[in-house]
């Protein structure tokens, strides 16, 4: 009896469609990629390595011919090729060998761009190098998180392997989403250079250096959590405290300086405000079931901004408060509380909470700061009921630990009598009867 054909016509119909859609697709790319100034060679290389999706992404990207050495463009614009490979290495490039042929266009006009700042006087080398460090560094964390895999439209991101569906994906969306991405980052650009430019100019009318209140809010157990998570849990966690972090200090007039992991560093030119994110923070994270408290530390003074970055003792003594504070509260420095107590005393308390030794700095009078109306045992009260869910947690943990260590016990008392049982047999004995034995009493 010979085997029945256990294929559906339905599902024969269904391969057949599967393979006509892949390869209409793949002639939808290789027509995109000759568009593009691909080469013949080089398509049926990528189809070859099945990496059509790269050389879609590369086209799309960098859309020109790779004609130049590092030498020839050295050349061409008459920079030094020292100097060139500075500026590469600046925008977080890799060295490229010098007789490859791995330039185009594109950087042939942002090296004549780098040279005629130059040559205007709008920069000196060094601070033009250091201005494309953070150029570089920026654009390379807007990059990965564009092909992160909460982004779409981009490679390696649509959850399928086959490089032709890939690229033919890729090659639909990023038509129209690189170009609005483009003028998005313009926008923002301009935006940020507007606010900053302000910050400049009336920081020149005041005369002297920026005067910042600082402040850092750290959550609390995340080392801990971190190892406990998933991988896509922890995702959701971190951009969860990111979220929140930006709307508060945001909306409070203030500046995300950065996000290091499990810690967000603001600034605010009014300590006031800096006070409110601060309440804000804290009370924010206390309220989101899937976050835990933060510390918050607060210190006011003059800072070195340098690069979209701030430096100096203000901002390290607010660093080292932070991780004095405990779960849930706001410290501030005596200088921040005399301020504050002048400019918005009728909004603030304070309870002092001694003098602190911090390491590298020395004895410092630190504060804790509260809304009126939100006295200090309104704040305990908040942690104590989040000491509640915790012990409740515990709780359930030690009775599963309790059980475990019960069925433990009786698998360690089961497997010795079965290993006696076990033994006895081996030495030619009747566990049974040698139970009967043990059992009988002497004669």
């Amino acid at each position: 009896m010979s085997p029945e054909n256990t294929d559906s016509p339905g599902g024969a119909d269904s391969r057949e469609s599967t393979t006509a859609a892949r390869q209409a697709a793949l002639e939808r790319v290789r027509v995109f990629l000759a568009d593009h100034g691909a080469t013949e060679d080089e398509i049926a290389r990528a189809e070859a390595d099945e990496v059509l999706d790269l050389l879609v992404a590369d086209r799309m990207l960098v859309p020109m011919e790779r004609r130049y050495t590092r030498r020839r463009l050295a050349e061409m614009t008459g920079m030094p090729e020292e100097l060139t490979q500075r500026f590469w290495r600046a925008l977080g490039f890799a060295d490229v060998p010098e007789d490859e042929l791995a330039f185009t266009d594109l950087d042939l006009e942002a090296i004549v761009t780098f040279q005629a700042m130059l040559h205007l006087g709008v920069a000196e080398v060094e601070s033009a190098l250091q201005l494309a460090r953070v150029i570089g560094s920026s654009m390379s964390r807007i990059a990965d998180a564009e092909v992160s895999p909460a982004a779409s439209g981009l490679p390696g991101l649509m959850g399928s392997t086959d490089s032709v569906e890939e690229a033919d994906r890729f090659a639909q969306v990023a038509s129209s989403s690189l170009p609005a991405m483009a003028r998005l980052l313009e926008f923002v650009w301009r935006r940020h250079v507007q606010a900053a430019t302000r910050r400049a100019m009336m920081l020149r009318a005041r005369g002297g250096g920026p005067v910042l209140a600082v402040g850092f809010a750290d959550m609390v157990g995340f080392t801990v959590l971190s190892q406990q998570l998933s991988e896509r849990d922890l995702a959701a966690v971190v951009s969860r405290f990111e979220e929140v972090a930006h709307d508060q200090v945001t909306s409070l007039g203030g500046r995300v300086v950065k996000m290091i992991g499990d810690e967000v560093m603001f600034v605010t030119e009014s300590v006031s405000s800096a006070a409110r994110i601060g309440l804000g923070l804290a009370e924010a994270y206390a309220d989101d079931d899937l976050l835990s408290d933060v510390r918050v530390a607060l210190a006011s003074g003059p800072v070195l901004a340098k690069d979209g970055d701030c430096f100096g003792p203000v901002v390290n003594l607010a660093s080292r408060m932070v991780g004095i504070a405990h779960p849930g509260s706001v410290l501030v420095t005596e200088e921040m509380r005399e301020e504050l107590s002048l400019v918005a005393g009728e909004d603030f308390l304070f309870e002092s909470q001694g003098t602190r030794n911090l390491k590298d700095i020395g004895r410092v009078q630190v504060w804790s700061v509260y809304r009126v109306g939100s006295e200090p045992a309104s704040a305990e009260r908040k942690a104590g009921r989040r000491w509640e869910r915790i012990s409740e947690i515990l709780r359930d943990l030690d009775d599963l630990r309790e059980r475990g260590e019960r069925l433990l016990g009786v698998g360690l008392r089961a497997a010795v009598a079965e290993g006696a049982r076990s033994a006895l047999s081996d030495a030619g004995l009747d566990p049974r009867s040698h139970a009967r034995r043990s059992s009988s009493p002497n004669p």
